[in-house]
């Protein structure tokens, strides 16, 4: 492994399984994590326990302030997380206002300082919350974008942004994940999980990760809090 490849790390299952992917397809893993104002930090203890698990070369944390706008559940303790599931065709309120363009935005800045010309982002266009940010038109044209918009990308470098789990099932990519050696106890997915970790069983994001370890015939690691 000697090509460095930024991994937006949050934590999660899904990043948690890119970082692995990272690895298995021969980068060096440099993992870039955010404390941006969320509900709660366990995430980010997550993330410094999975980055440790899986060989990341190094391990940033980013403090930036997304909660400073608010508009977003995940950002305003003002607005309630939703617990009897999201609307179809309608984003709901856990969507943070450009969050993947500024945090991308992060990753390709680090990853040209490092000499590197890939990201890795755990998106999903499948098992997910209808985020637009999650989107392969997305993606593709924030690609475009960072080829255009810095030096390495001007001088003719191909810069990828790799979305390994974005056609994907919740099931699917835990069984990447566990065949590439993953332990989904380390990750924190609740939107609004104790600062210890334990899940509250009833948001999407708890929704959405139960069913995928169901449908995947895999016990689930997750901690969850006494009702």
């Amino acid at each position: 492994m000697t090509r460095p490849a930024v991994v937006l790390l949050s934590g999660g299952l899904d990043s948690a399984t890119c970082l692995a992917m990272a690895r298995r397809d021969g980068f060096a893993p440099y993992a870039m994590s955010f404390d941006y104002g969320q509900r709660h930090n366990a995430e980010l203890a997550a993330a410094r326990r999975v980055a440790q698990a899986l060989g990341a070369v190094e391990h940033r944390v980013v403090k930036i302030d997304l909660a400073a706008f608010g508009g977003s559940a995940l950002t305003d303790a003002n607005i309630a997380v939703p617990e009897s599931g999201v609307e179809a065709d309608v984003i709901p309120v856990t969507y943070v206002p450009a969050r993947n363009t500024i945090l991308l935005s992060y990753a390709l800045a680090w990853a040209e300082v490092l000499g590197g010309h890939d990201i890795y982002i755990g998106v999903n266009a499948v098992d997910y919350s209808g985020y637009p940010d999650c989107r392969p038109e997305y993606i593709s044209a924030f690609q475009t974008m960072a080829r255009l918009a810095t030096k390495v990308g001007v001088e003719g470098a191909s810069i990828t942004v790799h979305t390994p789990l974005i056609r994907l099932t919740k099931a699917e990519i835990i069984q990447a994940g566990i065949a590439l050696g993953v332990d989904y106890g380390l990750t924190v997915t609740c939107y609004q999980a104790s600062e210890t970790g334990e899940a509250c069983g009833k948001c999407d994001a708890c929704r959405l990760r139960a069913a995928g370890f169901a449908q995947a015939g895999v016990p689930d690691p997750t901690p969850y809090r006494a009702a």
